[in-house]
């Protein structure tokens, strides 16, 4: 049975007192939400989303001075990236205090730490005692849900609330910054575009590719829809599949297919954002044997577009 959806705040932190799981709407996508102090209900999530142990968790505070109180060492940078884009879709990877429990961090010596600005949710941390570890409230690897209704289609069990804060402004996922050698590298692309954080803190760096993550959201193969998705000039993808019942996703122009969506018929990169996720569901849902998607212009929030189109392409190729 689906787990019910409300706007009862009240109701929402008497389950995560509980130790158990609530979505929570963000500006991002919607969270799947634990008390970030407790493992065994922070264990509950990795089980009910069957999420590998060693990616780890992204905790949402209520505050800056919230934040300060988990991590240590904080870069200068840091402080002024939290001032200038706090609360919003930016998450910093600091060195973390013993308060945060390791399976939060898969183990790691720091945490990744983001104040949410959608309003709901921050009068939830507001009442709350603690703060929330609270990753995509979706299976691992799946479509992100931008509405609560999206949540209940993919976790029908292990959430016992989803508050319901409407669609999500945004639309991608918190962009993430670490600090590595004492340089300011990015982790992920999101909703923080990088251009305004390199006027803030100069040229930020690709982080080092590794086996293992450093960072919530750098797994190759991710954000997938079940149908195979190819990424790539649409003209020449339609070309190679014309025999192919297709569904094509289209940043501004539509084409002629089985089902079609166009992410911003004016080219503008945040309602683009906006409606990435949802058209991909819906085109996941239309019945087609194969997703073609074009790439988003390589700037701003493009780059959110285009890495999350990339990582749903990769889960089809195995690379």
């Amino acid at each position: 049975m689906a787990p019910e959806i409300g706007t009862d705040l009240e109701r929402a932190a008497a389950h995560l007192r509980a130790g158990e799981l609530v979505a929570i709407p963000t500006e991002t996508v919607y969270g799947l939400g634990a008390n970030a102090f407790d493992a065994a209900a922070c264990l509950t999530i990795f089980e009910t989303k069957r999420r590998p142990a060693f990616d780890p968790l992204i905790v949402h505070v209520r505050s800056r001075a919230a934040a300060l109180e988990l991590c240590h060492d904080v870069p200068r940078e840091a402080h002024a990236l939290m001032e200038r884009f706090w609360p919003g879709p930016l998450t910093l990877v600091l060195p973390k205090r013993a308060a945060i429990p390791d399976i939060v961090t898969s183990g790691l010596d720091t945490v990744a730490l983001r104040q949410p600005a959608h309003p709901l949710t921050a009068k939830l941390l507001e009442a709350l005692e603690f703060p929330l570890a609270a990753p995509s409230a979706n299976l691992f690897g799946r479509t992100s849900p931008t509405t609560a209704a999206h949540v209940a289609e993919q976790l029908e069990t292990g959430v016992a609330y989803i508050l319901d804060g409407g669609a999500c402004s945004v639309g991608v996922e918190s962009t993430i910054l670490g600090w590595e050698a004492g340089a300011c590298v990015l982790y992920r692309p999101g909703g923080a575009p990088l251009e305004a954080i390199e006027e803030l803190v100069g040229r930020v760096s690709p982080a080092q590719r590794r086996i293992l993550p450093a960072a919530p959201g750098m797994l190759a193969a991710h954000y997938a829809p079940r149908t195979p998705l190819e990424l790539g000039d649409l003209n020449a993808l339609l070309a190679q599949h014309a025999h192919e019942r297709v569904a094509v996703l289209a940043f501004e122009r539509a084409r002629p297919a089985f089902a079609s969506r166009v992410l911003s018929r004016s080219g503008d990169l945040a309602e683009a954002a906006r409606n990435l996720f949802a058209a991909l569901r819906e085109l996941d849902a239309s019945g087609a044997e194969r997703i073609l998607a074009e790439p988003a212009p390589e700037q701003g929030l493009g780059r959110a577009i285009n890495d999350r189109l990339r990582r749903a392409a990769a889960a089809r190729t195995g690379s």
